[in-house]
């Protein structure tokens, strides 16, 4: 398929190709650490629920309000943000959200009922919504496409470790100090990132001329906002009603959304982004991807702890596996995409990463704990080679006048990928409970207390073949201009993007 080009006057080459053209490591870093932080403080109250909910005096069901705000907001802001970074430059707004982020941090910590401490996750969200996609930007703009992959190599990390770290992290400052402390160790680490990003981040001017479009704002803030609220509410009990309305509404808004964009004169987003198969596989293939593994952290606790009756320290100390998993193929994960190119490396990863949750089914408390250690280590390794591959290969062909609007369409993307897994996770377990003996009834009658674990795993490695099914309809070289610089095969024609 042929790909957009960009407007008249300007070349035809990707984002990388603009401005310095060379990538700087500690800006990918420093980008990687703010993520990191934002990924973080996006699910690390979990563990921390019940120990607030007693400050509070209030049930802990009640204090879910604080995550649901926070994931909302972050989810909701990410295409105002895109704006922003071009009307007043993406230097300037990165820099405004991390004083905001670590502003609300230190407001969370004083928090004095839940009220404040709501109110104050929400400002946090709104910093997290900004450096999310404009720090993305930052380091993109800079980057040219033979090193797209190291590059991206540096923002994947944290995707992959705040879910797994976040159980444990929260865990040990909550037991060993208090939940306080949660949003304090973001105080010198914001102010820190703050400090580096007035050194390392490039002054761009931005485009002071760029009008907003209110409408097509308002109904994709509105639909993304119905979704995530949809997928939280699935994700409980005795909510179903509730989550299917909010979900429909989401659907409906970001339908209208969709219809306005592909109208506008001047739209939020240039949905033409779509057009590159490469990047339309973010929101395919790589949509399902991430559900998938973001369901695994979920998961993996609850079985280990309800299924198989192990303390959470156990259970956390086995879950730490995939961490080590993602970390340990790090090194090889460009060389492997080097050498047999996206299309290979992301069919291989699916159908790896499917195998490994099936076989999680298997598991039982009687299973010997190097075996189970091991089996999670591959699971993180394929997870992080999947994800490294469509983190990159999503900007492979898009160019640099669609850079903005594939950057904060992907953001969002992930952001719902994420609520999706682990409301799909919750609903999975749910369902297999009330399935019968086959799939988990026979917990009711003294069965086996894990068996809707076991559903749920089987479940999610079903999903994660329609994946695999999605990548092997990528053309042969897709992205070869970033896996094998040098080496790609000559561009097709490209099309006059919409204006």
């Amino acid at each position: 398929m042929s790909e957009p080009s960009p407007p008249s006057g300007a070349p035809a080459e990707s984002p990388a190709n603009n401005s310095a053209g060379k990538w700087s490591p500690r800006l990918a870093l420093l980008v990687a650490a703010t993520f990191f932080m934002e990924f973080l403080d996006g699910t690390v109250l979990t563990t921390a629920i019940p120990s607030i909910a007693a400050d509070f005096s209030v049930p802990s069901a009640d204090v879910n309000i604080t995550m649901t705000a926070y994931l909302m907001t972050v989810a909701m802001g990410i295409p105002l943000s895109s704006w922003l970074a071009e009307r007043l430059g993406a230097r300037r707004v990165f820099c405004l959200a991390i004083a905001t982020f670590t502003a609300a941090s230190l407001l969370c910590t004083l928090s004095q009922d839940l009220t404040m401490l709501t109110l104050s996750r929400v400002l946090q969200g709104a910093g997290g919504a900004m450096m999310v996609p404009v720090g993305t930007l930052v380091v993109l703009r800079g980057t040219a496409k033979k090193d797209l992959l190291r590059a991206t190599a540096y923002l994947v990390w944290p995707g992959l470790l705040a879910p797994v770290l976040a159980p444990l992290v929260g865990g040990a400052l909550t037991t060993f100090l208090s939940w306080h402390w949660i949003f304090l160790i973001n105080l010198p680490l914001g102010l820190a990132a703050f400090l580096a990003a007035l050194r390392l981040v490039p002054t761009a001017p931005g485009d002071r001329t760029r009008r907003l479009d209110w409408l097509g704002l308002a109904l994709t803030t509105l639909g993304v906002g119905c979704l995530v609220v949809g997928l939280e509410l699935a994700g409980g009990h005795d909510s179903g009603a509730l989550a299917a309305i909010s979900f429909t509404a989401g659907l409906l808004f970001l339908g209208a959304a969709v219809w306005w964009l592909r109208r506008a004169r001047s739209s939020l987003f240039d949905l033409g982004v779509f057009s590159t198969r490469t990047f339309r596989a973010t929101a395919t293939g790589g949509f399902i991807y991430r559900l998938t593994i973001s369901a695994v952290p979920f998961l993996l606790p609850l079985m280990f702890q309800n299924g198989f009756g192990w303390d959470p320290l156990h259970a956390g100390v086995l879950v730490a596996a995939v961490f080590v998993g993602n970390i340990g193929i790090k090194p090889v994960t460009t060389p492997l995409i080097r050498r047999f190119g996206f299309k290979p490396v992301l069919v291989f990863a699916s159908l790896a990463s499917a195998a490994t949750f099936a076989l999680c089914a298997l598991l039982d408390a009687g299973t010997p704990e190097p075996l189970i250690f091991a089996l999670l280590v591959a699971s993180g390794a394929f997870r992080s080679i999947g994800f490294s591959a469509y983190a990159s290969v999503q900007y492979a062909d898009v160019v640099q006048a669609q850079l903005p609007s594939a950057n904060a369409v992907s953001a969002t993307l992930v952001q719902l990928a994420t609520a999706a897994g682990i409301a799909v996770g919750a609903l999975l377990i749910r369902v297999s409970e009330a399935s019968g003996p086959l799939l988990g009834g026979a917990v009711a009658a003294g069965g086996d207390p894990a068996a809707p674990y076991r559903a749920a795993f089987l479940a999610i490695a079903a999903v994660m073949l329609l994946s695999t099914l999605d990548s092997l309809t990528l053309p042969r070289h897709a992205g070869a201009e970033v896996s094998r610089p040098g080496q790609a095969p000559a561009a097709a024609p490209r099309r006059r993007p919409r204006a």
